[in-house]
């Protein structure tokens, strides 16, 4: 079960099958596409200006909900091909601040969800890894390029060879995500960062999360990806909320930028 709620400039969207550890089948990835979709709407709308995703009971997500799939049968590319690579791109493409909250096991198309997200907050126990050496089956949903691009040819294939997990502590030590909690904490900690940045400087942050996925998969270096800045910032600055924030810093007050980001 997915479900979307949205309060104060926030969305929150939830995985809900805590039955099977948010294991997610054909019909859950649709509803999560059109979570996102309805998402994205209100914020084209200046509705939504930040998306917290987390998932309910003991894992943010275990992966693919394998319960009923027949080996003989299965269409791997077209679950990963057809459903998980356009969620994911749609998700990476979200046109505000996403963030999301990671607990309990967090693997394979689970670890994907979290790849596309802006910001990832994991509880310090948190697993994460690639367990498909019993399957007989591979890491997907963009794992080895992120392993591989934060730790490393040998420590990549020293997980995916060994199955074995790192905790959400370990992750974030070696750069995968960007902080690790106490998972009683990490709801709470989350949601209060995330109501601050949803009423942020929109526009910029989205030029920033633009800056920054063309850096990365331009692989430019330092003097390009300054022009790039110097460019979105000559943009920026013909803005309504670039007047505000500077108003705002020289009255000495707090700045009050519109929910669309102009």
């Amino acid at each position: 079960m997915i479900s979307l709620s949205i309060s104060n400039s926030v969305a929150e969207v939830v995985l809900n099958a805590q039955h099977k550890l948010n294991s997610l089948d054909e019909q859950a990835l649709q509803d999560l596409t059109q979570a996102y979709d309805d998402a994205a709407a209100a914020a084209s709308r200046g509705e939504v200006r930040a998306l917290l995703l987390r998932g309910e009971g003991r894992a943010f997500c275990a992966g693919r909900d394998i319960q009923n799939v027949s080996p003989e049968s299965d269409d791997a590319a077209a679950y990963l091909g057809g459903l998980v690579e356009p969620l994911l791109k749609k998700m990476a493409a979200f046109p505000a601040p996403t963030f999301a909250a990671a607990h309990g096991a967090c693997l394979g198309v689970g670890l994907g969800l979290l790849l596309a997200t802006d910001v990832v907050y994991v509880a310090e126990n948190a697993k994460f890894g690639s367990p498909f050496a019993k399957l007989g089956a591979t890491l997907d949903s963009g794992g080895h390029w992120y392993f591989t691009e934060r730790l490393g040819m040998h420590r990549t294939l020293d997980l995916i060879y060994t199955a074995e997990l790192m905790s959400g502590a370990e992750a974030v030590a070696q750069g995968m995500f960007s902080r690790a909690m106490p998972a009683d904490e990490l709801l709470d900690m989350t949601r209060e960062i995330v109501s601050r940045v949803a009423v942020g400087a929109t526009g910029a942050f989205k030029a920033s999360k633009e800056l920054v996925a063309h850096i990365r998969d331009q692989r430019l270096g330092l003097w390009e990806a300054m022009q790039e800045e110097n460019t979105e910032q000559a943009r920026l600055c013909k803005t309504d909320d670039y007047a505000e924030g500077f108003r705002a810093f020289q009255e000495k007050r707090e700045p009050k930028f519109s929910s669309l980001g102009g």
